[in-house]
């Protein structure tokens, strides 16, 4: 027998996207512990510790917030339609996070050469974005060292440095379109005057994160 609920109040909804945007928001200041010999995976090792947690989070949220019987009103289906592209969205991107770090570590090899057999700089990898940094003497000294503690040549080290850095990029990009999206939605929820207008036929009523998504499959055609 399918338990009797009551619909969720405008508020209820609107919360469950603020608390989403909130835990979006938490995986690009997550900190995580890098040892000197994996210092060119920093930029990366916050999200990739924290993303699958939220991931998993969220998801628990949502089937808290949305057991049977789904949501009928059509707010609730709005939410509905952005809490669950937000989640499809950061997984997405996490994944692609994941792929940038193995091949990384598929790069430099893994575990790392020992400091004193540091292979030689094999030039940039299929796929490579040119990078063309000018360093001061300073810079130079402390790549030098910390390529050393990783047991890679400086230029090796520069290039996958560089590569962590792109992935932390995507998935900062990635995660505050998501939350913005989010909020926006959130403050739409709130903003509405009845509950009877929400979901029409036009695109301008689709959820925040939707319409994004559906933007990003036209630019992909």
């Amino acid at each position: 027998m399918i338990p009797d609920r009551s619909p969720l109040a405008r508020t209820d909804l609107a919360d469950l996207l603020t608390e989403a945007a909130q835990s979006i928001s938490g995986v690009l200041t997550t900190e995580y512990p890098t040892p000197a010999s994996r210092s060119y995976l920093h930029p990366v090792l916050g999200a990739l510790s924290a993303g699958p947690q939220v991931v998993s989070e969220l998801n628990d949220r949502l089937e808290g917030f949305f057991e049977e019987p789904l949501p009928a009103t059509p707010a609730g289906l709005f939410v509905l339609a952005s809490y669950a592209s937000a989640l499809g969205w950061l997984t997405e991107s996490l994944a692609e996070l994941t792929a940038a770090v193995d091949q990384i570590c598929t790069r430099v090899g893994l575990p790392s050469y020992p400091a004193d057999s540091a292979p030689g700089d094999p030039g940039p990898a299929e796929g490579d974005e040119a990078f063309d940094f000018a360093f001061s003497a300073v810079e130079l000294a402390a790549i030098g060292t910390a390529a050393e503690a990783c047991g890679l040549a400086p230029g090796e080290y520069v290039a996958v440095l560089s590569q962590a850095m792109h992935a932390a990029s995507r998935i900062t990009d990635a995660c505050n379109e998501i939350s913005s999206g989010l909020l926006e939605d959130a403050q739409y929820v709130l903003g509405e005057a009845t509950d009877t207008v929400w979901i029409g036929e036009g695109p301008d009523s689709l959820p925040t994160l939707v319409r994004s998504l559906l933007a990003r499959m036209e630019t992909a055609q």
